[in-house]
C-alpha cells in the first residue's frame, strides 16, 4: 500500500508523491507515470515493454508488469527530491518518510 507525502519546491510548486507499492501501476502499467507528467519513466516503461515483447515473446512484459509497481513510487519521489523538492508533509513522521524514500 502506498503512503502519500507532500513535496514542495523552493519556488512554491507542490506535488504529491508516494512511497510503497503502486497499485495504479499494477493495474495501468506505465500510464500513472504519464498522468504525473513523468515522461522519462513513461518512456522507459514503454521501451522496456517493447523490448520484453520482442525479445522474450511476451514473458518480459509479464515480469515488467509484476516488478514495476514495487519500485516506481519510490523512484519517482526520489527523483523529485533530487530536483530540489523537499518533503513538507507526510502521513506520520517526515523523518520516517525521508528514510523510506531515500533508502
Amino acid at each position: 500500500m502506498a503512503t502519500e507525502i507532500s513535496l514542495t519546491h523552493p519556488n512554491g510548486l507542490r506535488k504529491p508523491a508516494f512511497y510503497g507499492f503502486s497499485w495504479t501501476s499494477l493495474f495501468f502499467g506505465g500510464f500513472p507515470a504519464a498522468f504525473r507528467g513523468d515522461w522519462m519513466a513513461f518512456g522507459l516503461y514503454l521501451l522496456l515493454a517493447l523490448a520484453g515483447a520482442l525479445f522474450t515473446q511476451g514473458f518480459g512484459c509479464l515480469v515488467l508488469w509484476l516488478v514495476w509497481p514495487f519500485f516506481y513510487n519510490r523512484w519517482h519521489a526520489r527523483r523529485l527530491i533530487e530536483r530540489g523538492y523537499q518533503i513538507t508533509g507526510a502521513n506520520g513522521s517526515i523523518d520516517i518518510a525521508k528514510a523510506r524514500v531515500m533508502g
